[in-house]
């Protein structure tokens, strides 16, 4: 049974603030938190409903990982979907992502000897394009993201659940972007998705290179502009007129693909 300090607890990891302050977050779903329990993430506790998931009590335990059986009435209350499953895990924020993003994106460094390519991402507010970003990053070999300040929490439940265990593998920093595109002008290719610019399908890419997507509303920042060598649009073949834009998380999968297309295939 859960204590109500316990309960006020993980409930308030919804929250931004106390994610920050307890440097905790919670993650929920059978296959998000056995991927998580396999990464190197540290897990402070594992909630799950009686009789629970026997694939990660069992990981769970091999890794001594406290393992809590609570009623579906308890899950209801901690947990953040509108429909809890039958597990959740409370997941502490590596020290390194909490003291040293700048020092740890230094150390990732863009290979130009090899068809290395970095996600960064300007303003992605919505939680469900963060968490299919990374998921998406996950699939294509990319890693880690960069994403501007003003992004939304890596660590939001939503984002979490959106990764479907991808969270466990790709990094994502936090920098200002202007400083951070500074550092690699002139070096490499920098890539800017764009409504208006040439055409994806027939335009050169470099295999190694920096892709950058902009805002779901707004598109990429003005101040960004300088820094793009170019300009790629991903042409609509609807001869009438249609949708306006792509969401910004179906963007980069086309994107992505494409880039690796050329150089994997």
């Amino acid at each position: 049974m859960l204590s109500h300090s316990q309960i006020r607890h993980i409930t308030s990891l919804k929250q931004k603030k106390f994610r920050e302050k307890y440097d905790e977050f919670i993650a929920e779903g059978e296959k998000i938190v056995l991927e998580l329990i396999q990464s190197n993430y540290i897990l402070s506790g594992i909630f799950t409903t009686i009789p629970g998931t026997k694939a990660c009590v069992e990981e769970a335990q091999e890794k001594r990982i406290p393992v809590y059986e609570i009623t579906n009435r308890e899950m209801e209350r901690i947990s953040g979907l509108s429909t809890p499953g039958p597990v959740l895990a409370v997941v502490k924020i590596p020290p390194a992502v909490v003291t040293s993003q700048s020092t740890l994106i230094r150390s990732s460094p863009i290979d130009r000897r090899t068809s290395s390519l970095l996600l960064v991402l300007d303003d992605i507010r919505d939680p469900g394009n963060l968490g299919t970003i990374i998921r998406i990053a996950d699939w294509f070999g990319i890693n880690p993201i960069v994403c501007s300040e003003n992004s939304v929490d890596q660590f939001n439940p939503k984002v979490v659940q959106a990764t479907m265990g991808s969270i466990a593998r790709i990094k994502v920093f936090y920098r200002d972007l202007v400083s951070f595109l500074k550092e690699f002008q002139g070096t490499i290719p920098i890539y800017g998705t764009f409504l208006k610019g040439e055409n994806i399908y027939t335009s050169h890419l470099n295999p190694s290179g920096m892709i950058l997507i902009g805002n779901e509303s707004h598109g990429i920042s003005a101040d960004l502009h300088p820094f793009i060598t170019t300009r790629l649009r991903i042409p609509s073949f609807n001869e009438q007129p249609g949708a306006e834009s792509l969401n910004a998380s179906v963007a980069t999968a086309i994107v992505c693909s494409e880039f690796r297309r050329r150089y994997i295939l």
